[in-house]
């Protein structure tokens, strides 16, 4: 039976979803400038939903094909359970829908903060920062509004369908993140490619060729460029953290019920008692989130004078606030939810994501903020032209990750082990999803912050494009420095929190084994162990040492070390696909400029308009025509590598891209980041301000920064956690077919052979104690 206190989630969710309508009609009330401003909105907003309906179309048959592959693996195959096909579809609806009304409110909110900056700064902030919470609650609210309907309608399918375990239901519900993260994958990529190929495109012929501002009317890809920031940063952030919010809460659910069997065993009445709280409390705790983060929103304003610093301190206090209210609530849920002797330790583990996840922001501010002596550094350089430039820039985006990596260890480590994840290794990992949930549980006010950052460009670019007066420009560039500093602390959120949710994918996998094993009619698992006996384990209530045992996942394994290398190997590869397809579409971009400043007479006089339309359509184009590559490659690897190299193969493959795609993704989002605060640091006046030869190198640093923070650093972390939710839903017929494909080129066929050997010789009775023996063993 659900616990009472399950409901705070489904009324969290309501509650955002409320709370984000109230913020848009907010939004839209404000003053939205003179007719002008409203003009150049409205470019930007036709141009930002001409995109999005042509991406939505071909993610769309992308959608349809995959739905029915996937029943024919449900029906015709039987690796899959009937309902993934449909639950899948809902991930990447909801996904899609809420980058939708996020980018939506954002397109709206561009002309209206501008209008706020020409009364204060404190309005403008509060108008873009009001919008970008419209993005962070409605992100909160559809994903969990998603996650209730689906686990109440289980819960009730399985009062009359006994087959309808709680075990069935976290696994079923687990694969519907490849939805999301399908969904997520395209609006990232997509809009990635997009929002840099103008932003290049602009940048190269308008500042540099051109010697004209950024965001001047008489730049034809200005307008491209500030589509570019609402369809990436915007719609294709929003879509990536609502895959890390789902995935983080569906994970801890899966491995909470394997938790509680370890502590409780199998089908007893303790287990029986405990197994739905262990289930529902990731997403209580998420449920008390969505509130908090309502409050953390509200607490934001500043002061008129505001520099850097104090605009961020007036940022923060909403993060800070709701992350102190979302620990001592932590504490209550775990505590009324949890065994007196565990819950204390999964309380902790929350609080170590929650501190994991600001600390991860505090030292990606200091990396890439201009207050900051490495940002300057990168301004300084300039001194020496470009290539110094560039240099200095990867230097400090290679440094900043030691910071984020050796706090996402100690907090793996923590979690862990105040879990007693020492002794019962189930529930250290269900403490490492706690402290994921824990982490993204004030997803809503810190997306906010996220989405803040495109809304206060996109201002910038209306003020400079409608020629409002030098104070209210001082006041959006104020807020757009402060912008790409909070953008890029998202993007460094959202990569710490991949790779916690990812760890917890890569153990919630081995549930789907299970699972796959189950409905290939594997009941036993026969493990030959080192020292040449074998023991003989139920499937169902095999542990995860049982598992790596009975897969050979060791480095002494060729199949695993392959994996860890293509892994590895993928993240690079994926990198460089996505950085020559922003190459490549903003040559058109470059070529398209070039054209127009050449072929339409009074451009640069002020006397003609450019044909904004065109570079609109050829970033559309581009960006549809070059996210197919990569994002086949993020699909088709775990596919390809589980079926030649089976289990251990596809844990190798996802151990490898998790380590090496969250080091490179905070390595190209950081040095990213830090090249355009330097450029804008150079700007605000020093070094010479704007049309300096100090400004000019730095814009050409910021240009190769651009597709390393906004398309390829951000699409790595949807990767890793892409490739972990694909083998996910293909785990069953991985498990089924490739014993067969492997014994083709090893020429054994081990399982069945070991089965043989030892079937006179495996006593039912003494299975229990065999894995007992097993567990001590490893």
């Amino acid at each position: 039976m659900v616990p009472g206190i399950w409901y705070i989630a489904p009324l969290g969710a309501i509650t955002a979803l409320f709370f984000a309508f109230i913020f848009y009609l907010g939004v839209k009330k404000e003053d939205p400038g003179n007719t002008q401003m409203q003009k150049i909105a409205k470019y930007v907003r036709e141009g930002a939903f001409a995109y999005l309906k042509q991406q939505y179309k071909g993610v769309g048959i992308f959608f349809l094909i995959a739905f029915i592959i996937f029943n024919i693996m449900a029906w015709g195959l039987k690796v899959l359970h009937p309902l993934i096909p449909w639950a899948f579809l809902t991930g990447g609806f909801f996904s899609g829908l809420a980058g939708w009304i996020g980018m939506n409110t954002a397109t709206l909110a561009s002309n209206r903060t501008a209008q706020g900056a020409s009364i204060s700064l404190n309005k403008g902030l509060k108008v873009a920062f009001r919008a970008g919470g419209v993005m962070g609650l409605v992100v909160v609210g559809l994903a969990l509004i998603d996650i209730s309907i689906w686990f109440y309608a289980l819960n009730l399918w399985s009062k009359t369908h006994p087959e309808m375990t709680l075990h069935t239901i976290t696994v079923i519900m687990l694969s519907f993140g490849m939805g999301a993260s399908t969904q997520a994958l395209f609006a990232r990529l997509g809009g990635g490619i997009y929002t840099k190929a103008a932003d290049v495109g602009a940048d190269l012929v308008g500042k540099i060729e051109a010697g004209i501002p950024e965001d001047d009317p008489r730049n034809p890809a200005t307008i491209a460029d500030n589509v570019g920031d609402n369809v990436g940063d915007v719609a294709g952030m929003g879509a990536d953290l609502y895959e890390s919010y789902a995935g983080s809460i569906l994970a801890t659910a899966a491995l909470g019920m394997a938790a509680v069997a370890q502590i409780f065993g199998h089908g007893t009445a303790l287990m029986d008692m405990w197994a739905i709280k262990f289930v529902t409390a990731p997403m209580v705790l998420a449920g008390v989130g969505a509130f908090l983060s309502i409050i953390g929103i509200y607490l934001v304003s500043t002061k008129e004078s505001a520099g850097t610093k104090e605009l961020m301190f007036a940022l923060n206090k909403g993060v800070y606030g709701s992350s102190i209210l979302i620990a001592i609530a932590a504490y209550f849920v775990t505590k009324m939810m949890l065994p007196p002797e565990y819950s204390f330790g999964i309380f902790l583990a929350s609080v170590i994501g929650l501190l994991a996840g600001i600390l991860i922001g505090f030292f990606t501010e200091r990396s890439t903020s201009d207050a900051y002596e490495p940002t300057r550094g990168i301004a300084k350089q300039g001194k020496f032209g470009p290539a110094t430039v560039i240099i200095d820039g990867l230097a400090v985006g290679m440094k900043s990750t030691a910071a984020p990596v050796i706090i996402i260890g100690i907090a793996i480590m923590a979690a862990f082990s105040v879990c007693k994840g020492f002794t019962i290794p189930e529930l250290g990992l269900y403490g490492i999803g706690f402290g994921a949930v824990g982490m993204l549980a004030t997803l809503g006010v810190t997306l906010a912050m996220d989405a803040f950052g495109p809304i206060a460009d996109n201002a910038g670019g209306n003020a400079e494009m409608c020629k409002l007066p030098e104070e209210v420009r001082k006041r959006t560039d104020a807020l757009d420095s402060v912008g790409n500093t909070t953008a890029a602390t998202g993007k460094g959120f959202a990569i710490g929190s991949a790779a916690l949710t990812a760890m917890a994918l890569l153990a919630a996998y081995l549930e789907e084994v299970r699972t796959g094993l189950l409905l290939a009619g594997q009941k036993v698992m026969n493990i030959l162990m080192a020292n040449g006996e074998i023991f003989a384990v139920e499937t169902s209530k095999a542990t995860i040492s049982d598992f790596m045992n009975y897969y050979s996942v060791n480095l002494m394994n060729p199949k695993f070390l392959v994996g860890i290398f293509i892994g590895s190997m993928v993240t690079f590869v994926f990198a460089a696909f996505t950085m020559k397809a922003v190459g490549r579409v903003a040559g058109d971009m470059v070529a398209e400029v070039r054209r127009q400043f050449r072929e339409i007479p009074g451009i640069m006089e002020g006397k003609a308009e450019p044909e904004y339309a065109k570079c609109v359509e050829i970033s559309t184009k581009g960006a549809q025509r070059e996210m197919v590559a990569p994002a086949l490659l993020g699909i088709l690897a775990p596919i390809v590598i589980g079926l030649l190299m089976g289990v251990a193969g596809v844990l190798g493959l996802l151990a490898g891209g998790l380590s090496t795609g969250f080091v490179m993704a905070i390595m190209m989002n950081n040095a990213g980041g830090a090249w355009d605060n330097a450029k804008k640091y150079v700007e605000s006046g020093a070094l010479g301000g704007k049309g300096s030869d100090i400004h000019k190198a730095t814009v050409v640093g910021d240009t190769v920064g651009d597709p390393f923070k906004d398309t390829s650093g951000p699409s790595i972390n949807i990767l890793i956690k892409l490739m972990s939710m694909v083998s996910i839903v293909f785990a069953g017929l991985i498990v089924a077919y490739s014993p067969m494909i492997q014994a083709v080129y090893s020429g054994k066929k081990e399982d069945k052979v070991i089965e043989k050997k030892i079937d006179d010789k495996v006593i039912n009775e003494d299975i229990e104690e065999s894995a007992t023996e097993l567990e001590v063993a490893g």
